[in-house]
């Protein structure tokens, strides 16, 4: 037997949702679920982005950081031979003689060294930015001229 004071009982009126709302609010449940897929692909996305920005980026530096060092060993090999060589010269005008070859050389390297490092840092940077840049172009497309 059911009870009057009791909520949960038979007796009471049964509540029904018109079909406007009902329809409004599953409409409203798969919008947010479309929203919330694309959310998470697109978070995803930009992960796998950042990923590759970030070892590209690593990748560029240790590059970056071998040919400095390299650099550095080529310049002290030079710079030792040059002090020994200066050991052997037998008169100021040779020792002259000796110091302009070096420096001209040094200079020209140092040049060169220069060149190729703007250009590796070149390189590493649109590495680094390829990522991002095709990232972007799933996204936005440019505007019709």
């Amino acid at each position: 037997m059911t009870s009057p004071t009791d909520p949960f009982s038979a007796s009471i009126i049964p509540f029904e949702v018109p079909e406007q709302m009902r329809a409004f609010a599953e409409k409203g449940v798969s919008q947010a679920r479309d929203s919330y897929a694309k959310f998470k692909d697109a978070a995803e996305t930009h992960n796998g982005t950042i990923e590759a920005v970030f070892t590209s980026a690593n990748k560029g530096a240790s590059a970056y950081s071998a040919k400095l060092l390299e650099f550095f060993k080529a310049n002290t090999t030079t710079s030792l031979d040059f002090a020994q060589s200066l050991f052997g010269v037998k008169s100021p005008s040779e020792a002259l003689e000796l110091w302009t070859a070096h420096a001209k050389k040094q200079y020209e390297t140092f040049t060169a060294q220069a060149k190729e490092l703007a250009e590796l840092g070149q390189k590493v940077a649109t590495e680094t930015v390829e990522p991002i840049k095709a990232g972007a172009a799933k996204y936005y497309t440019p505007p019709a001229a």
